[in-house]
């Protein structure tokens, strides 16, 4: 078999960051129609001010569009982080510490969720109830029951609920979603999808509420909300049943020393996962300083017996057109990265990230989370590269090399928050734009996944929702 090898021109590639294209500004969403009319900018809202609140939903978007957006309140539970969010992010609005309050204090044409997953779907009913929209971040919420209530609040609202699915926006993604649907591999027939969270990324979720189902509903909701919503984007098909196993069998009460905190931990020379909060200024600012109001402990120990969801996890989905998933989450892997293939009728595609022994540098991977998390540049890496390898049935395979952009979630970041709050869509537009039926399909596979593992049996996504599976997906 022969190849080829083919460099896709980096300035072409990196065109779509920054989605000036003049006469293609389209408004996304009702709230940017609103303010559009009345000439004025978009008055947002922040409720949860955590990490990823203050940074992504706040200070960039001060930093980034403030020519679009204005903000009308914050708000938070703990009051000392409210105040630390309001100097961080530069503004000067009204904070509350009661969601009513806030959605009650003026207008307001969007609500930004980013809360513990479990009391999203409170904060989304109140604000469609009162024909506010919404965006959320992944899951939009942790099972079944509240996912109907929230799909009833949208259903008789005239506002509009947006996922914040910026996995779709990332550059890499998007590639892999031209390829699919030039129908160069021929239609999808099975998917192979394995995560790998390393020891500093994967941690770092035990010592969070994360750990905990009924903050979290499992990382199946919570982390790979993502990954089921990138299958059903890249499938175009809905889910109708899965099958899956999981475990916890290395955190919480799998070791045989445990502490109150990192910080006041007496087995900190021992412990392999032991994390000073105190050299992170960002992190001591946050929340340990505002700690006693909640008592929310942001370095908790990730050996606590309270510890209930799993650490790993192995998930078979089947699709209403046919398509079978086998995916896989590793929490404690020793890098962080993934495989993917898409197996189709007439050839196969693939790409990978992190795996050590195919990279052409090595990787701090304390390191890695911190780079996708950034949001100052797209920093692309020079000597590196993401591929693509199309192989087909009967002919040549071909080498696709992309630019290694990592930051802000491969780039999607700053495209998502374009279309959202300027009305810009993709330079490379595929459909990116999620609505409730996108947050609610991706949820209902985890919601299945985690009942599956729980009762040993394979669970049918139409047990769980009056949403009909369909073999061609709804588009928003």
């Amino acid at each position: 078999m022969s190849k080829s090898t083919h460099l896709i021109d980096r300035r072409a590639f990196l065109r779509g960051s920054g989605q000036l294209l003049a006469g293609t500004a389209l408004a996304s969403s009702s709230a940017g129609i609103m303010a559009e009319q009345a000439g004025r900018k978009m008055r947002v809202a922040l409720v949860g001010t955590g990490i990823r609140g203050i940074r992504f939903w706040g200070r960039d978007l001060v930093q980034g569009f403030s020519d679009a957006v204005e903000f009308a309140g914050l708000c938070d539970t703990n009051p000392g982080r409210l105040q630390f969010a309001k100097d961080y992010i530069g503004v000067d609005c009204p904070t509350f510490t009661d969601i009513d309050a806030l959605l009650d204090s003026g207008p307001i044409d969007m609500v930004m969720v980013t809360t513990d997953d479990a009391s999203h779907d409170d904060i989304i009913v109140k604000a469609l109830n009162r024909n506010i929209n919404v965006i959320t971040e992944k899951p939009m919420t942790t099972d079944e029951h509240k996912c109907a209530a929230i799909q009833k609040a949208v259903e008789r609202s005239d506002a509009e609920l947006i996922m914040s699915f910026n996995y779709r926006y990332g550059h890499l993604f998007t590639s892999l979603k031209e390829v699919l649907d030039r129908k160069e591999i021929g239609d999808v027939v099975s998917v192979d999808f394995n995560w790998y969270l390393n020891t500093y990324h994967g941690a770092s979720y035990f010592r969070r509420w994360h750990g905990l189902r009924e903050k979290g509903g499992t990382l199946l909701l919570h982390k790979s909300a993502h990954h089921f919503d990138l299958l059903n984007w890249f499938i175009e098909s809905d889910p109708v049943e899965v099958s899956a196993y999981g475990a916890l069998e290395h955190y919480g009460h799998n070791n045989d020393f445990r502490g109150k905190n990192c910080r006041e931990c007496p087995h900190q020379k021992k412990c392999d996962y032991y994390w000073d909060i105190t050299k992170d200024d960002l992190a001591t600012k946050l929340y340990v300083e505002n700690e006693h109001h909640d008592g929310y402990i942001r370095d908790n120990c990730l050996w606590r017996e309270e510890i209930d969801i799993f650490d790993k996890m192995s998930v078979q989905v089947r699709y209403a057109n046919n398509v079978i998933v086998n995916y896989s989450l590793t929490t404690y892997s020793p890098f962080e990265g993934f495989r993917l293939a898409l197996n189709g009728k007439h050839g196969r595609v693939e790409t990978w990230e992190g795996i050590p022994w195919l990279e052409e540098q090595e990787t701090d991977q304390s390191k890695v989370y911190e780079k996708e998390m950034g949001l100052t540049s797209h920093s692309t890496r020079e000597e590196g590269r993401h591929e693509l390898i199309i192989a087909k049935n009967f002919g040549d395979y071909q080498r696709i090399e992309l630019p290694y952009i990592r930051k802000a979630h491969w780039g999607g970041d700053p495209i998502l928050n374009a279309h959202v709050f300027k009305g810009i869509p993709p330079e490379r537009n595929y459909g990116q734009k999620a609505n409730f039926r996108d947050g609610a399909m991706s949820v209902l596979i985890g919601v299945a996944a985690r009942k599956s593992i729980d009762e040993g049996r394979p669970v049918k996504i139409e047990e769980l929702t009056d949403l009909k599976p369909q073999v061609k997906r709804m588009k928003a």
